[in-house]
């Protein structure tokens, strides 16, 4: 079983990109209201190495053997937590640079980069992609509700630094939700701290696979239009758009899908495609042996049923709350 590697997931931003996760779930100092994976029950701030890095590691290693360094355009650290909360993972990147051959890409929410340390382990990465949801202190809590140790002003200092001494491809990430960071006076404010960090590209992300808050809406046309428009004024704006599993190559089919799934979860239409995709006429004993692992669960959100791993919380609450009424857990 590989407990830190999944996928390859193919996308447009990183192309044929294997997985990695080197923190437990929901191991963050954020506590997104957009977040696909759940509630970080509770939020830590605590740098540890929480797996063995050389574990980390050897498994990536035999996942690329297995696949076929051929068909990995990138290793991509991630997962289910914020990966600078590992206390290796500089180790981590340089070693996978060298048993691979390949790019290492690391997403991340960037909290961390105020300190040398962390852009110091990141200095290897080949791109970075942190995040910036908002450009004001109230906006950044009412979205990202951080650790308290976290405020805005040291993740804006944070990515400045990091992009003055960081030689690689620096990639922000924008997640729009609606009503929140897609109104001009949001999207100004965040332009304005975009511009002082310059990053190489933004890319735009909606929230279409479920948020940890049901009132949570991805922003609507109207509002992306706003966004590239005052956005694009700044840095080149683009879209990353979702992408497919690729399966190939795994031994047992629910392994593979909770392994994915755990990190990323999947519509039923999405998950029966893929299923059919790679395993034809497996899909309904498929489907059945992931129900009845008990390590999977059906959300609904948007009127649509999601798989995730089922460590991950989701409170079921009215959809009629407006974002103003929510407050930081």
């Amino acid at each position: 079983m590989m407990e830190h590697v999944f996928g390859p997931i193919i996308s447009r931003r990183l192309g044929r990109s294997l997985g990695v996760d080197p923190v437990p779930q929901k191991t963050c100092n954020w506590n997104c209201v957009y977040c696909q994976l759940g509630r970080s029950m509770p939020v830590t701030n605590e740098r540890a190495e929480y797996f063995a890095a050389e574990e980390i590691v050897a498994q990536v290693e035999e996942a690329v053997k297995k696949k076929g360094v051929e068909n990995i355009d990138w290793v991509t650290i991630t997962g289910s937590g914020e990966p600078t909360l590992h206390s290796g993972l500089g180790r981590i990147i340089q070693k996978v640079k060298e048993v691979t051959g390949l790019p290492v890409a690391v997403l991340t929410n960037g909290a961390l980069l105020y300190l040398p340390e962390v852009r110091q382990a990141l200095a290897a990465a080949d791109a970075v992609l942190p995040n910036l949801d908002a450009g004001s202190e109230e906006l950044f809590r009412r979205i990202n509700r951080p650790h308290p140790d976290i405020t805005f002003d040291r993740l804006l200092e944070g990515l400045i630094t990091f992009r003055r001494e960081y030689s690689g491809k620096l990639w922000i990430e924008v997640v729009l939700v609606k009503g929140l960071n897609d109104t001009e006076e949001a999207l100004r404010d965040l332009a304005a701290a975009l511009g002082r960090i310059r990053p190489d590209d933004i890319h735009l992300n909606l929230p279409t696979r479920p948020p940890s808050e049901e009132w949570v809406e991805p922003s609507d046309e109207e509002g992306q239009l706003r966004a590239r428009a005052i956005l694009g004024d700044v840095v080149p704006v683009m879209h990353a758009a979702e992408g497919t599993f690729d399966l190939a190559g795994y031994d047992d089919v629910v392994e593979a899908v909770i392994g994915i799934v755990t990190r990323h979860p999947m519509r039923q239409e999405e998950l029966e495609r893929t299923l059919e995709e790679w395993w034809p006429g497996e899909v309904e004993q498929a489907l059945e042996e992931l129900e009845a692992s008990g390590r999977a669960q059906v959300v609904e959100r948007y009127g649509v049923k999601f798989w995730s791993g089922a460590g991950a919380y989701y409170p079921d609450e009215s959809r009629g709350r407006a974002p103003e009424s929510k407050q930081a857990d």
